[in-house]
């Protein structure tokens, strides 16, 4: 790290600077305590001086040897493979939904195109496949912003990619339970299923469960919300879904359970199907959302375009545009096509709720959010 310089002192004021210096305190012999002495006095003698302990993360930076790496701010992932990807799981990602286009060729997505050429990759999203995986590498995926896994089956040797876990290194083992307890896992329980000891023996990180086997306030990412899909909840870097409770139905005796509460990371609660998949653990890649791309051209290499602002364009491009000035002609804030662009405007009926969600997310309401 660079240190600021300090300018020259001269001697008359290194003396003065001298005879106030900061001395930290020295061990001293402890004096033996008299006899008149209360019994609550307490004689406190500091040994040495406090250690300041490194806390946070660090990011990458570069020397600024061009405009563009001064405020370029990047993760440090030194254990992501350096190479290419497994040809045989990816694909050439190719026509013009580069450009945000649909079927048709009209523009569904604006401020899409141009970018680096990507292959997509193929990611298991349902983990099907039972029996222990093991982790080959970790690699980088420029399609999202979690990183990916290499696992090869240990019985079938087929390899497949899965959103890797924070944490996750090549060599762990992970395995998937979803289409039921093993015969091992069983005997080696004594022959009865426990639930406290099946969770202490299941719910590892990169482990796939169903839901109804996941302890309660366990931190999960790539959630299902049917039985037999994949995950649809928590992909993204750093998510994750702690799982509040589980309804049950049945007797006393024979307690089964219905449908499993999630709070996701929005803060909305939901409910899920009780044989959906989840994924132990947080998804990789937590301080993604502290990168700092330091110049333009890196978001045209994302396949980024530029946002221009309403206030800037022709009246005939946009409700805000024309007039003289800085002026959107007295109309509240709307998007390009008209919809109003604050003060939470719905589109769902109220009649037509949706009946997954037991509470909503704290909405903003196109107030400016407060750090609390």
């Amino acid at each position: 790290m660079l240190q600021p310089r300090i300018p020259s002192i001269c001697t008359q004021c290194r003396f003065l600077l001298s005879s106030v210096r900061r001395t930290y305190a020295t061990t001293i012999e402890p004096t033996p305590r008299s006899t008149t002495a209360t019994q609550d006095a307490v004689v406190y003698t500091p040994t040495s001086a406090p250690i300041r302990k490194a806390t946070g993360f660090e990011m990458r930076t570069y020397k600024p040897r061009t405009p563009g790496v001064r405020h370029l701010r990047r993760p440090i992932n030194d254990h992501l493979w350096k190479g290419k990807p497994l040809d045989r799981l990816t694909f050439a990602k190719i026509g013009h939904g580069k450009g945000g286009r649909n079927n048709s060729g009209r523009v569904v997505m604006r401020h899409r195109g141009g970018g680096h050429r990507r292959r997509i990759r193929t990611v298991d999203y349902v983990r099907a496949a039972p029996g222990k995986h093991i982790v080959e590498r970790i690699e980088y995926d420029p399609n999202r912003s979690a990183h990916l896994a290499l696992i090869e089956s240990v019985k079938t040797k087929e390899k497949s990619y899965i959103i890797a876990a924070e944490g996750m290194r090549a060599g762990d083992t992970v395995e998937s339970f979803l289409s039921g307890v093993t015969r091992e896992l069983i005997a080696s329980m004594g022959g009865v299923v426990d639930p406290g000891m099946l969770a202490a023996k299941t719910a590892f990180r990169g482990n796939c469960l169903p839901m109804h086997m996941v302890p309660l306030g366990t931190q999960i990412y790539n959630v299902g919300s049917t039985a037999g899909k994949g995950a649809v909840f928590c992909r993204s870097a750093g998510t994750y879904a702690t799982v509040l409770s589980k309804e049950e139905t049945g007797s006393e005796t024979k307690k089964k359970v219905k449908v499993v509460l999630v709070r996701l990371q929005s803060g909305e609660v939901r409910k899920v199907d009780k044989d959906a998949c989840a994924t132990i653990g947080v998804s990789s890649n937590p301080n993604w959302r502290f990168r700092q791309l330091g110049k333009a051209g890196r978001s045209r290499w994302l396949n980024i375009r530029p946002t221009v602002r309403g206030l800037a364009m022709n009246a005939s491009d946009h409700p805000h545009g024309g007039g003289r000035g800085k002026s959107k002609g007295n109309v509240h804030p709307v998007s390009i096509w008209g919809t109003p662009a604050k003060g939470g405007f719905k589109t769902r009926a109220k009649r037509n709720p949706n009946k997954y969600v037991v509470k909503e997310r704290p909405r903003n309401q196109g107030k400016r959010k407060r750090d609390n």
